[in-house]
C-alpha cells in the first residue's frame, strides 16, 4: 500500500478503529462525548500534518545550479543536496555524524532525525556548515565532522522568492548597502555598513508623509516604494489622508480604554486617500514630483497598493532613467500607462484601458512589464473575455499583437526573456479535469511556440532557480498527494525530489475529500467544489449538511486546489456527523471575465443561488443529504455570505454562523466595495445590506466578531445585532473584545462553539461541556 500511495494513489476502505465507528451510532443520539470530540480534533491541520511525509520542497540555493532542502520524514527529517547539472539528489551531509559530534561538544543528547536546526549554510568553500543550536552558532566540518562554536558572518541561502528584500520595519536596496525607513512621515535612508542614517525627504507630517503605508482595512509601519535597479533612486508617493475619514475601536480592560483612531475612508465619501507620485535620488538627497495630478490610492490588482510586497504597479527602466507607472481610477474602471522621465518629473501618457465593470491585471501577480530596451510593454486584459497578455508599442501605445490566445487565463507572468522573446507564466483552464488547475506554460512575443511545460494531471506550484534556468515543480489534486521533481526551463524532468507518503494518514482514519461537479444556478455553467464525509459514512441514513461559504469576488470558497491533509475543520466538522461542502461559486476569478462578472453590482447575490442549487443536486445524486437540515458558515465575506442566507433563504438554511463580516458594505473600506459593487452614487448599497431582511430570519443564527477589528470594523455585526433586536428576532453573540479579525489566541475557542451549534441546532443533539481544542506543534519541528 505505501508504494500506491508514494505514487499518488490513495486507497480507501480501510476497517477503522479509532472511535469513528462510534460517532456513526451517535448521529441521531442525543448526546456527543468529549471523545467524539477528539476523534474530530484528530482531523484538525496540527493533528494530520504531522501524519504526511516528504510532501514538501523548499529549495535553498547555493548559486544557480545547486540547492538544498528539508524534508519531513516518518523519523523526523532529512536535508538533501540536489545538483541541476549532475542531475544528482543525495544526503546533505551525513546526519548521523553531526548529531554525535554536535552531542558531545554541547553535552546533550541530538539524534540524527531530530537535529535542532531547520536550515543552515555552507561556508564558501563548501567544506563545512554553519547553523545555529543550543543558543549558538556552530560551524561543523564536513570532513572530520567537528564541530565548533563560530561567529563568522553567515550568508544565507537564496530561496528566490519574489519581491524586495525586508528587515522589519526596513526596505533593503539591490546593492544590500541601504535601508529606506519612515522615520516622523519622512523617508530615511540608513547605510548598512556605516549605520549613518540620511534624510530624504523634509516635508513630511501626520497624515500626510512620504510612503506611508495604510489601505485602511491594513496598516504597517513599513515603507511602501520600490528601489531603482542601481541603488541610487527610489520610487514611491507623498500620502495624502489629512481630510480622510476616521475610524474608532476602544479596547476592553480595567479602567479607562484606549482608543485607536485612523484613517478609514468608506465607499462615498467624498474625500479618499491620494498618492503624489515622487521619485527621491538617495546619494544626494533630492525629491522629484512626477508632474501629474495625485492619484487614488487605488492598484490593478487588488485593494491595496503594496500587495505585491513593494509599491505596485511600477516598473524601472535598468538605467533608472525611466519609471513605467499605471494610474488607476478610484472605481477600477480606468487604468492609465505612464513613463516617467526620471530626472525632471515629465510624464507621458502611453496608452489607455477602460472597463465597463472592475480591471484586474492579472490573479495573485501583477503581469505587466515594462521592457525598456525594446520600448515594449506586456499587458494584461481581459478584453475577449479572458485574462491574456498582449504586445505593445512604448513609444506609439498601439497594440503590436495579442500574445496569449484562448478559453483559458493567464494567472502569473513569472519571466521574460528579453533576449529569446519568451514569456513563461502559469495558466488556469487548460486542463478537462478542474479548470482551477495551473499549470506552467512559455510563449514567443508574437503567439507563437505555445507550449504547456508541467503536463502532469494537477495543480501545479513552480519555484525559479536564482538565474531563473531551473524550477522546482510541485503538482497535486485536493485528493492526491504532491509529487515534487526538478526541471529545466523547458520542463525536461532532470531529477525526482519526492513523493508524498500518506500511509501514516490513512490509517489514523482519514480520508480525502470528494472533488464535485454540479452546475451552477442557470442550469448551463459548470462549478466545482469538495465534498467532505464522515469516516463511518452509511449511505443508506441522512446526514445534515454544512455548506462552508467563501463568497469572493476576488477568490472563492475552496482557496487552493493543491492537496492539503485538512482544510480548516472541513473533516472535523463532517466526523461529528455531517456532509460538508465548498462549492466554488460563479462571480469569482480564475474563469472567464464574464464568469467573475455574474454579480458585479450586487455582491449581496454571494453566489447564494449557486450554493442552493448546487446542494439540491448533490442531494439528488448522494441521497444520504439531508436537506431539510442545511446549515452554513463563515468568515469575513462568508460571514457576510451567511447572514445573507439566513436572511434570503430562510427556508432552505436552518443554521447559521457569521463571523466577522462585512454586512454592510457601507461601513467597510472604501475601495472594497466601490471595486465590486460600483461607487454609491451608482449602486444601491442600501438594498444589499443584510440588516434590511433581519425580519425574514427563521432559523437559528450565531453572529461573532472581534471588537478590535481593525479590517472589518464591528459595527458591520452591531448593525444586523440591532436590526434582530428591532424586529424582536432570537439569535446568537459571541464577541471577543479585543481580538481583532480573525480572533487570534481565542480562535480555538470560537471552532469549538462553531462545532457545539451545528450539533446542538442541526443535528440535534446535545454537545460535550466546553471541550479545549488544543493546538500543537509538528513534533519533528519541535525544539527547531
Amino acid at each position: 500500500m505505501n508504494k500506491l500511495l508514494r505514487s499518488g494513489i490513495l486507497v480507501f476502505g480501510l476497517t477503522l478503529g479509532n472511535g469513528f465507528a462510534a460517532i456513526a451510532q451517535q448521529v441521531n443520539a442525543s448526546a456527543l462525548t468529549a471523545s467524539d470530540y477528539a476523534c474530530a480534533e484528530k482531523m484538525m491541520a496540527y493533528n494530520t500534518a504531522p501524519l504526511v511525509d516528504y510532501a514538501s520542497v523548499r529549495p535553498n540555493w547555493i548559486g544557480n545550479n545547486q540547492f538544498w532542502y528539508r524534508v519531513l520524514t516518518p523519523q523526523g527529517s532529512r536535508f538533501m543536496l540536489v545538483d541541476a547539472v549532475k542531475k544528482t539528489r543525495a544526503a546533505a551531509f551525513n546526519q548521523e555524524k553531526l548529531a554525535a559530534s554536535l552531542s558531545s561538544a554541547t553535552r546533550k543528547t541530538y539524534q540524527a532525525n531530530r537535529l535542532p536546526f531547520q536550515s543552515f549554510s555552507f561556508s564558501d568553500d563548501e567544506k563545512s556548515i554553519i547553523f545555529k543550536a543550543d543558543g549558538k552558532q556552530w560551524k561543523c566540518d564536513l570532513a572530520t565532522y567537528q564541530c565548533v562554536a563560530d561567529n563568522s558572518l553567515v550568508k544565507k541561502a537564496s530561496n528566490n522568492e519574489s519581491g524586495q528584500q525586508a528587515s522589519g520595519n526596513e526596505i533593503i536596496s539591490p546593492d544590500g548597502t541601504k535601508a529606506a525607513y519612515i522615520k516622523d512621515y519622512n523617508l530615511w535612508v540608513r547605510n548598512i555598513n556605516t549605520k549613518q542614517q540620511t534624510q530624504l525627504t523634509t516635508d513630511g507630517v501626520k497624515d500626510y508623509g512620504y510612503a506611508t503605508d495604510n489601505a485602511g482595512w491594513k496598516q504597517s509601519e513599513s515603507p511602501v516604494l520600490l528601489w531603482s535597479p542601481d541603488s541610487k533612486k527610489i520610487a514611491t508617493f507623498k500620502q495624502d489622508q489629512r481630510k480622510v475619514s476616521d475610524m474608532y475601536l476602544v479596547s476592553t480592560n480595567v479602567g479607562k480604554p484606549t482608543l485607536k483612531a485612523w484613517k478609514y475612508p468608506l465607499p462615498g465619501d467624498s474625500v479618499i486617500a491620494m498618492i503624489e507620485r515622487v521619485i527621491i535620488n538617495v546619494d544626494q538627497p533630492k525629491v522629484i514630483r512626477l508632474q501629474i495630478p495625485a492619484d487614488p490610492h487605488r492598484a490593478t490588482l487588488s485593494d491595496d497598493i503594496s500587495s505585491g510586497g513593494s509599491f505596485d504597479d511600477v516598473d524601472w527602466n535598468a538605467d533608472a532613467s525611466q519609471l513605467a507607472f499605471v494610474s488607476t481610477s478610484r472605481d477600477h474602471k480606468d487604468e492609465k500607462v505612464r513613463i516617467a522621465n526620471a530626472e525632471t518629473g515629465d510624464v507621458r501618457e502611453v496608452f489607455e484601458e477602460k472597463v465597463p465593470t472592475q480591471f484586474e491585471s492579472g490573479q495573485g501577480a501583477i503581469n505587466w512589464r515594462y521592457l525598456a530596451k525594446s520600448n515594449e510593454i506586456i499587458w494584461y486584459s481581459e478584453r475577449d473575455n479572458w485574462g491574456h497578455l498582449y504586445l505593445y508599442n512604448a513609444s506609439t501605445g498601439k497594440l503590436k499583437n495579442q500574445i496569449t490566445k484562448g478559453n483559458w487565463v493567464v494567472t502569473k507572468l513569472l519571466k521574460v526573456d528579453e533576449k529569446k522573446r519568451e514569456l513563461y507564466f502559469m495558466a488556469d483552464g487548460l486542463e478537462a479535469e478542474n479548470p482551477y488547475f495551473s499549470q506552467f506554460c512559455k510563449i514567443g512575443f508574437d503567439g507563437k511556440h505555445f507550449a504547456i511545460l508541467t503536463l502532469e494531471a494537477g495543480n501545479h506550484t513552480v519555484t525559479f532557480s536564482p538565474g531563473n534556468n531551473y524550477f522546482v515543480d510541485s503538482y497535486s489534486k485536493p485528493n492526491v498527494p504532491p509529487v515534487m521533481v526538478l526541471r529545466d526551463l523547458n520542463g525536461k524532468l532532470l531529477v525526482d525530489l519526492e513523493k508524498a507518503d500518506v500511509s501514516r494518514l490513512v490509517a489514523s482514519g482519514w480520508h480525502a475529500p470528494i472533488p464535485i461537479t454540479i452546475k451552477a444556478h442557470d442550469g448551463k455553467t459548470d462549478l466545482y467544489g469538495l465534498m467532505f464525509t464522515p469516516s463511518n459514512l452509511d449511505a443508506q441514513k441522512k446526514y445534515p449538511v454544512v455548506d462552508y461559504i467563501y463568497p469572493g469576488p476576488q477568490g472563492g470558497s475552496v482557496g487552493s486546489w493543491s492537496f492539503a491533509a485538512s482544510r480548516g475543520d472541513n473533516q472535523a466538522l463532517a466526523e461529528l456527523g455531517f456532509i460538508v461542502v465548498e462549492i466554488e461559486g460563479t462571480s469569482n476569478p480564475l474563469r472567464s471575465k464574464s464568469f467573475h462578472d455574474m454579480s458585479y453590482g450586487n455582491m449581496s447575490e454571494n453566489t447564494l443561488p449557486d450554493q442552493v442549487s448546487g446542494i439540491q443536486q448533490l442531494a439528488q445524486k448522494y441521497p444520504y443529504l439531508d436537506l431539510n437540515k442545511v446549515g452554513i458558515w463563515g468568515h469575513s465575506g462568508g460571514g457576510f455570505a451567511t447572514v445573507a442566507a439566513m436572511f434570503r433563504y430562510p427556508d432552505f438554511f436552518k443554521v447559521g454562523i457569521a463571523e466577522s463580516g462585512n454586512h454592510d458594505n457601507r461601513n467597510y473600506e472604501d475601495d472594497w466595495g466601490e471595486r465590486y459593487d460600483g461607487l454609491a452614487a451608482n449602486s444601491d448599497y442600501a438594498a444589499h445590506a443584510n440588516e434590511t431582511y433581519a425580519k425574514n430570519l427563521k432559523g437559528k443564527l450565531l453572529l461573532a466578531h472581534g471588537l478590535m477589528d481593525d479590517n472589518v470594523p464591528p459595527s458591520n455585526t452591531l448593525l444586523v445585532v440591532d436590526a434582530l433586536i428591532k424586529a424582536n428576532k432570537d439569535f446568537d453573540l459571541v464577541v471577543f473584545p479585543n481580538s481583532r479579525h480573525g480572533y487570534g489566541e481565542f480562535s480555538n475557542y470560537m471552532t469549538r462553539r462553531r462545532w457545539d451549534y451545528f450539533v446542538k441546532n442541526l443535528l440535534g443533539a446535545t454537545p460535550p461541556q466546553q471541550y479545549e481544542l488544543k493546538g500543537k506543534m509538528d513534533p519533528r519541528n519541535a525544539g527547531q
